[in-house]
């Protein structure tokens, strides 16, 4: 497999991911009349989350895992970059493929450090390298290293476990990415925030994902593009979120799309896409008075505190910072309500629902602050995203 590439996608963003294109590739299994996966060719560009959606059994999963070669395919072509990997050693081509599956899959015995040192160590990486990469992949996605690296897997939550199976498929800095249903054991609210990690992440990255999911929601969410697929792998429709919302295929689509078209729209539209608002702000260790007063100046009860790193910790109010002593020692407040600049108004809202400040913090690249948005700004976009819909779609008489 060719070494990792730099190309720009199109969105004019740049990419250290590699396209992937499946030529006339099949499946059959002994024993079954028909194909699993029938004749399936798919071009997935460079640096893009490409989504596959379909019933169960339609054969999304194994169309992905001959990406990888867990499954062998039947017949047909599978490129990465410019180099057919069908014939490669199959152990040496998954040492380059990050791979995601539900539940994170990390070996109970190993700590996380050593969980995600796995590819690296393979590939015969020094030790001190090793140790840096896991304390880098560790921070990136939003876990101390000093708090988690010797922990096992059973002294984590799902949710940190599915961010330490990240990690960990992101080691060896591969080109590709595979996630099969990677959030589909967690809790709804824990699915949201794994969501908005892994955008948070793309657009740092810029990998080439591809993620199974059986969930159309989340497949808007997350997909530069969507295949939505029947029996055999069979490519129904395969084109940006925008497009098959506002104009499925067929009937099957329109299954997939379900109710509510117009409202999901509403999860096309990104954080960054709108204006973001200040919040008073204070740092770990500052002068407390100071940002009392500043705070006061701007007509603020509460005070968002950042770390050394420009990272949202909690919210402080006001009368706390005059009474002395409240910047000292702040930890981080593991329910503060925040979205990344990549997260969808959809989750903006959801997010604004359970806070009490009546506005959500929007961080960007490694949870830096960025702003606070509010629920006028999210009001104002659902209008006109309604009369979006009605424009395009009048009511007849």
């Amino acid at each position: 497999m060719s070494e990792t590439t730099t190309t720009t996608t199109t969105s004019g963003q740049q990419s250290h991911g590699q396209r992937i294109l499946l030529e006339n590739v099949t499946k059959k299994y002994s024993g079954q009349s028909g194909a699993a996966v029938d004749d399936v060719t798919l071009e997935i560009p460079a640096g893009e989350i490409v989504m596959l959606v379909g019933p169960s059994g339609c054969g999304k999963t194994t169309t992905m895992k001959m990406i990888n070669r867990l499954i062998e395919p039947t017949s047909g072509r599978i490129y990465i970059g410019d180099e057919d990997v069908t014939d490669q050693d199959a152990d040496d081509l998954r040492r380059r493929i990050g791979y995601v599956i539900q539940g994170a899959g990390l070996f109970p015995h190993y700590t996380v450090a050593e969980n995600i040192a796995i590819v690296p160590r393979l590939l015969g990486w020094k030790k001190d390298r090793v140790a840096a990469r896991v304390d880098e992949l560790l921070d990136l996605v939003n876990l101390d290293p000093e708090q988690y690296r010797d922990r096992y897997p059973r002294e984590l939550s799902g949710g940190q476990q599915q961010r330490v199976g990240v990690a960990r498929a992101l080691a060896a800095d591969p080109p590709v990415l595979l996630m099969d249903e990677p959030f589909g054991a967690v809790d709804p609210i824990t699915r949201q925030r794994l969501q908005d990690e892994l955008l948070r992440l793309q657009e740092e990255l810029r990998k080439t994902i591809v993620f199974v999911t059986h969930d159309f929601d989340e497949a808007v969410k997350l997909g530069d593009r969507i295949a939505i697929l029947d029996v055999g792998s069979r490519i129904v429709q395969y084109d940006t979120p925008e497009a098959i919302l506002t104009s499925p295929a067929n009937e099957f689509v329109e299954g997939f799309v379900g109710h509510g078209a117009a409202l999901k729209q509403l999860t096309l539209t990104r954080v960054r896409d709108v204006e973001l608002h200040e919040a008073a702000v204070a740092h770990v260790g500052g002068d407390a008075a100071a940002a009392a007063q500043d705070a006061r100046a701007k007509g603020r009860d509460w005070v968002i505190v950042l770390d050394a790193q420009e990272r949202p910790q909690r919210w402080v109010s006001v009368r706390e910072l005059e009474r002395g002593g409240a910047l000292d020692r702040v930890s981080r407040d593991l329910e503060l309500e925040t979205v990344s600049s990549a997260s969808t108004l959809n989750d903006a809202l959801d997010e604004m629902l359970t806070s009490s400040h009546g506005v959500v913090v929007v961080t960007g690249r490694r949870n830096v602050y960025q702003g606070v948005i509010r629920v006028e700004t999210i009001m104002q976009a659902m209008q006109q995203l309604s009369s979006s819909a009605a424009d395009v779609d009048p009511v007849q008489p």
